[in-house]
């Protein structure tokens, strides 16, 4: 496997080169991105019944967000919206559009920058493998060099069709091939061969590793379905045998991977399944740390974990992450590196295109105009001042799917077949989400004024329906 360079072109909307500060060297970062991966899913974070040693290792060393999320999605598939927001540091509705995310959107983007491409024209080695599912176009705009790169959605984990990195952009289906590995331990391969190879360089890198694990088909090796028998899996408490009405996506192509009516031991199988694949990603994850930790240059490297979006495998009566439930708009995110608070918790209202200008600050390079993603850098090290915490958090899927979050309040607008409903959730007493108080007398005012609040967040973020 060779890292040719690309040779690197301004754009319009560059950010100038900004020079680290002379003191501290500019730092590298080691991206891991997990697909399909709930926020719950951490040993160390709460959860008793997975095995998640490396995970757990990267919370000790570092910083957990106990509250990250996506925006939502505008399509089924939610990690193509979910992606692009990561990469562009934009808002659900824009960075769908710019990076043609939104199905049947004929809108001309306008100019943005990705974060790969701008650490590249600011002088970093930019590396990547694994699941891309926003197109080899902004691929070959992203990244300097990778290896195994998987251009598309879901696979068979045996039989996952990757293809070398194409210099000229063109990314040819002949060139696709079948790799010869788990995907999980694939990706992971070609990431530590990439750190190896930066071992004696002076340049700083990015590399990121997106997995497609532990995204259906859920077929972990054997050493990690062992880990997990069904009879021993929680039935959560919000577990119902069908959604209670229609969401205006009950027959999606997640929704169709276990049978109607839900029951308790479809959702133990299912989730004995689910964990038996974050762990077996969780093993390929631990193999990478092990590469930075040996490596010269790990006292100047981030890790950076994440999932894309969450999943809800039998909670509220589904199965997949075309809703706004916590289940599925909240994701993992741990944040090891120089500087950054160890074994720290921060219950922070964060979305994952905060990731964008948190790596500008820590490089020390203009944050783009076109980013609409705050810095958590202050949360990491606390140093100076915390940036201005969100009270609030939006989310959206589809037309069918609106939501404002605050601290202790949720309300979910649904708009189906012309009809409009709403959810009321107590978030302090009822984190589950299982009593709707909507149409409770005393919280008619609360409705309306979340109504309201939500509208006009809405337009503030270009929502096609505000």
């Amino acid at each position: 496997m060779s890292f040719p360079r690309r040779h690197l072109l301004p754009t319009l909307g560059a950010a100038p080169f900004a020079a680290p500060g002379p003191s501290r060297k500019r730092p590298n970062f080691v991206i891991l991105f997990t697909d399909d991966q709930r926020f719950d899913t951490v040993g160390a974070l709460g959860n008793r019944h997975i095995r998640t040693p490396n995970m757990n290792r990267l919370a000790r060393n570092g910083t957990a967000f106990t509250h990250a999320c996506i925006m939502g999605g505008t399509q089924g598939a939610v990690c193509v919206p979910s992606r692009a927001m990561l990469m562009t540091g934009q808002s659900l509705f824009r960075a769908a559009r710019n990076t043609g995310a939104t199905p049947g959107d004929k809108s001309t983007p306008g100019d943005f920058d990705l974060f790969p491409e701008l650490l590249g024209r600011n002088g970093y080695r930019t590396f990547a493998t694994g699941k891309w599912h926003n197109g080899p176009k902004l691929f070959h705009r992203a990244f300097q060099a990778g290896d195994n790169i998987f251009f598309g959605g879901m696979s068979d984990q045996l039989k996952v069709q990757v293809q070398p990195f194409d210099a000229s952009g063109a990314y040819p289906k002949i060139n696709a091939h079948t790799g010869p590995k788990f995907s999980s331990e694939l990706f992971a391969d070609s990431a530590i061969r990439f750190l190896d190879s930066q071992a004696d360089t002076a340049e700083p890198f990015l590399c990121y590793c997106a997995f497609t694990s532990p995204h259906d088909p859920r077929m972990a090796p054997k050493p990690y379905t062992d880990l997990y028998s069904p009879d021993r899996m929680p039935v959560p408490p919000n577990f119902l045998p069908e959604h209670p009405f229609d969401n205006g996506e009950l027959k999606v192509r997640d929704e169709l991977l276990a049978p109607f009516p839900r029951t308790p031991r479809i959702v133990q199988e299912h989730t004995a399944a689910y964990y038996a694949m974050v762990s077996e990603v969780d093993a390929q994850i631990g193999r990478i740390i092990d590469a930075v930790a040996r490596s010269p240059r790990a006292a100047d490297t981030y890790i950076i974990f994440a999932g894309d979006n969450g999943l809800a495998v039998g909670q509220h009566g589904l199965f997949g992450k075309q809703n706004v439930y916590d289940h599925s708009v909240r994701v993992p995110l741990i944040v090891q590196g120089p500087g950054v608070r160890r074994n720290a918790r921060s219950d922070a209202f964060v979305y994952l295109f905060d990731v964008f200008p948190t790596l500008c600050a820590a490089a020390d390079i203009v944050t783009p105009p076109t980013v609409e993603g705050q810095s958590f850098l202050p949360l990491l090290d606390g140093k100076g001042k915390p940036p201005q915490s969100r009270n609030a958090m939006f989310f959206a899927y589809r037309n069918f799917q609106r939501s404002l979050r605050t601290r202790d309040w949720k309300l979910i607008r649904y708009t189906v077949n012309g009809s409009t409903r709403h959810q009321l959730f107590d978030m302090r007493h009822d984190p589950w989400e299982t009593r709707d108080l909507s149409g409770r007398s005393e919280h008619r005012d609360r409705v309306s004024r979340m109504a309201a609040d939500l509208e006009t967040t809405a337009r503030g973020l270009s929502d096609p329906l505000a």
